[in-house]
């Protein structure tokens, strides 16, 4: 599992003040499915990537740690 991604998400999800149930409204997924990356039992598919990256203004490498903007 990508324990940065997890971190990453979970910051960001902070830094706008949003509660995990806030955040899947936003994305139109569950809670359940936030609360799993966060604790990086699973991971996103590129769909998911793709609309997280865009809802937060971050690029997709950054969500997946292999950059730090």
């Amino acid at each position: 599992m990508n324990i940065l991604f997890a971190e990453r998400l979970k910051s960001l999800r902070k830094e706008r003040g949003l509660k995990q149930e806030a955040l899947a409204k936003e994305l139109g997924l569950t809670q359940r499915k936030i609360s799993y990356w966060e604790n990086g039992v699973t991971e996103p598919d590129m769909a998911a990537l793709w609309k997280i990256s865009d809802y937060f203004g971050v690029t997709v490498d950054y969500l997946l740690g292999k950059s730090d903007y």
